[in-house]
């Protein structure tokens, strides 16, 4: 008679001890640990640049976006982000975000370097050589990168003009409406 009350009490005390854990709570739980309110926040900034120091580019990128969220687009905001577009090869993005943070901060030499190498690779070599002049008199000539940077963009200069002798070798020969041949001088 008193089992036929209490049958579910029974019943739920015995699946209880089938659990994982038995009548105490498990330590191995399937689900994302909680949040600790105490803890402290992490700067989005130091952990974007370690993760580009060990090459994950776009978690770092995540990183500073998450810091432009944080303290909104600082110099230091758009250096890092321009530079984490930099190193995943989006040379516009990293242009435009390197030109304000130079615009912001004009005496960053990082940031001007940055600019520079970003003008090396599309091409803009003669700015390029001005930028990292700047930054080489902003660093005093302290940096090693910066100095082979600039020496790097003045030997692109002074080797990107043809001699005269080379430009009238050869000739632009059409051939039909719109159909062109370049064909050397006799």
């Amino acid at each position: 008679m008193i089992l036929g009350r209490f049958w579910p009490v029974f019943l739920l005390i015995g699946l209880a001890a089938c659990g994982p854990g038995g009548f105490s709570a498990s330590d191995d739980t399937v689900f994302a640990p909680s949040i600790d309110p105490r803890g402290e926040v992490v700067d989005q900034l130091v952990v974007g640049h370690r993760l580009m120091a060990a090459g994950e580019y776009e978690l770092a990128l995540s990183s500073f976006s998450l810091a432009a969220a944080e303290k909104g687009l600082t110099p230091e905001v758009l250096l890092s982000l321009g530079s984490a577009n930099l190193a995943l090869g989006r040379l516009n993005q990293a242009e435009d975000l390197l030109r304000r943070a130079t615009k912001d901060d004009p005496d960053s030499p990082d940031a001007w370097n940055n600019l520079g190498v970003v003008l090396i690779e599309t091409g803009q070599t003669a700015e390029a050589a001005q930028v990292f002049r700047r930054a080489f008199a902003l660093d005093n000539g302290e940096s090693v990168a910066i100095r082979d940077n600039l020496r790097l963009a003045l030997a692109k200069l002074e080797n990107s003009q043809y001699a005269a002798e080379t430009e009238q070798q050869y000739k632009l020969v059409r051939r039909g409406s719109s159909d062109f041949l370049i064909r050397p001088t006799r």
